[in-house]
């Protein structure tokens, strides 16, 4: 099979894959915010913030570096991810361990401490979970990663279910997550040694190399995570947990669509890094390009059928009580658009392995968006806290585009794909005004073919690109 197949059958296996699992996630959630109400989601929602909130600090970039080190040679590949994993578990425990310490000087109920003690576990799992996913990467194998996930989820669907179906309560949703979790990382362990072994390793001259070269990367992520998550634990500390469930049920449905764009970059990664690696720019410049081109396909009709569908996703995915957080949702999709273009260029950047460059732009990306949250939050809650976050991710673009091109001269070229891309929409937004009564999966099912089909004829993506994603033609 050719590069080019294999990439489109990967890339469409894993849009299958964690298309179906985000589905099932949504599912879930819609049960959990459902049977919890506004308060009792909230409760939720801050334990898992507070989770991420320290996982993402402790991730340190182990995560990407695991992809670049072993995309970078063909060899080796058992000693790298041996003494990552080892590293990583190691980290995990450590700092992981004293996030219920940590915790308990934050004003939460007792409920919301334990919900992080035991919460613990679940990202404990999901860190060696996300280092061991870069062998996947390195072999174009996303599939196996994304079945897994897929497996998980309908594990936690199911228990779910039941937990609600018993009225079981909150602390027993958090061991089911935990549960999901590690039957997603049995399943990687287990398929990962097709493509290597993984053994307690402890060389030190690679741990100081791996660390000297995720530091940079590691920064950024501490600096990106004050203006990702640091909203949510605000809210928490100066809003009702009802607010923190309102603001919460449409962040959860944003990171269920921005998964896409981390999946879809996580297999463009190698590709840029190898083409830079071997000097083949013109193959790099058309990777870039071709990706941005997808993304913006895919961005404009997220845009616009948030506008008219918002409200009417959030009553049907959390019900009625949870009406309010369409307007969040709507503002929260500008943000993830600017994250759909923003990865391109953080990933061009690893790619190029110019991580230290971006540092100064999160820091201060961090500080202003830092300032905006203690600012607006307490003013305007939610929606204050909606609206800095699009800011937040719409500033780090601009950096990374300029230190892109300051480093390849290369500047994606947007009125095109974008003029095509917005004809294409319009006639999905017409059709959306006119049958706004309709029912949500009439209205996007319906949208989705209106957009398809015009952005066929407007050839933002052709026929013969098509055949070749679902396989038709070599």
């Amino acid at each position: 099979m050719s590069l080019t197949r294999k990439i489109a059958h990967n890339t469409l296996i894993q849009v299958i894959g964690r298309g179906g699992a985000g589905v099932l996630a949504v599912v879930a959630i819609s049960f959990i915010t459902r049977y919890l109400g506004r308060e009792g989601f909230g409760y939720y929602t801050t334990v898992v913030a507070f989770l991420q909130f320290i996982a993402i600090l402790i991730d340190f970039g182990l995560t990407t570096i695991a992809v670049q080190m072993v995309s970078e040679r063909d060899d080796g590949a058992d000693k790298i991810m041996s003494n990552l994993m080892t590293l990583r578990t190691v980290s995990a425990a450590l700092f992981l361990g004293a996030a219920p310490a940590v915790a308990f000087f934050f004003p939460y109920p007792g409920i919301i401490k334990l919900g992080i003690a035991i919460t613990t576990i679940t990202f404990f799992f999901q860190l060696l979970l996300q280092t061991i996913t870069g062998i996947f990467q390195k072999h174009l194998a996303m599939h196996i990663p994304a079945a897994a996930d897929f497996i998980s989820r309908i594990f936690f669907v199911i228990a779910v279910a039941a937990l609600v179906h018993f009225k079981q309560g909150f602390l027993p949703i958090i061991w089911a997550l935990a549960a999901t979790n590690l039957i997603s990382l049995i399943i990687i362990y287990i398929y990962s040694r097709k493509f290597v072994v993984i053994r307690p390793a402890f060389d030190w001259a690679i741990w100081k190399n791996i660390l000297s070269r995720a530091w940079p990367i590691g920064v950024s992520i501490i600096l990106n995570l004050i203006y990702l998550k640091v909203d949510i634990i605000l809210l928490s500390l100066y809003k009702s947990q009802e607010e923190v469930g309102l603001y919460g049920a449409p962040y959860k449905l944003i990171d269920a669509i921005t998964m896409f764009a981390m999946l879809f970059m996580g297999l463009i990664l190698p590709l840029l890094a190898a083409a830079w690696a071997k000097k083949e720019t013109a193959r790099f410049a058309h990777i870039f390009q071709k990706t941005f081109n997808l993304l913006v396909i895919f961005i404009v009709p997220m845009l616009i059928g948030a506008y008219f569908v918002s409200d009417k996703v959030m009553t049907a995915m959390a019900g009625d009580a949870f009406a309010a957080s369409g307007k969040i949702l709507t503002i929260l999709t500008i943000g993830a658009a600017a994250l759909f273009v923003g990865s391109l260029f953080s990933h061009t950047i690893i790619a190029l392995d110019k991580q230290k460059m971006i540092i100064w732009g999160y820091l201060a990306d961090a500080v202003l968006s830092l300032i905006g949250y203690f600012i607006f939050i307490p003013r305007y809650s939610y929606i204050g806290a909606a609206w800095v976050t699009v800011f937040s991710e719409s500033f780090i673009v601009i950096i990374g585009a300029v230190i892109v091109w300051r480093e390849t001269g290369l500047i994606p070229k947007f009125l095109k794909i974008s003029a095509k891309a917005v004809a294409a929409a319009l006639p999905m937004a017409l059709l959306l005004y006119f049958i706004k009564d309709a029912s949500i999966v009439i209205s996007m099912s319906a949208a989705a073919a209106v957009y398809v089909i015009f952005i066929i004829i407007f050839r933002g993506i052709t026929i013969e690109e098509v055949k070749k994603i679902i396989g038709l033609k070599a």
